[in-house]
């Protein structure tokens, strides 16, 4: 009822939802494709973090995720695109 009345979802919502049904994977950032390679230096460390077809390396470790390694490296919560320059706002903060 409330669907009809205020309009169903919108079709970007729907289709992602089909996709998380369908057991697919969530989208890779943008641009990073398996064998680039990110660097970062942080208090005088620098850290390279290498892209493959599962995730991330980093310091021998696989990661689902850039967030997961920023907040290693920094011990904050940080949008790992955001850490890395990858998005609006870049590396400083």
């Amino acid at each position: 009822m409330q669907a009809r009345r205020h309009g169903g979802l919108p079709a970007a919502v729907v289709r992602q939802l089909a996709r998380i049904a369908a057991g697919e994977d969530r989208p890779k950032t943008p641009g990073l494709r398996p064998g680039g390679r990110l660097i970062r230096e942080w208090n005088g460390v620098t850290h390279v973090v290498e892209v493959t077809a599962e995730g991330y390396l980093w310091h021998g470790t696989r990661h689902r995720s850039l967030s997961a390694i920023a907040r290693a490296i920094t011990g904050a919560h940080w949008s790992g695109p955001r850490f890395f320059g990858l998005s609006k706002g870049g590396a400083g903060r």
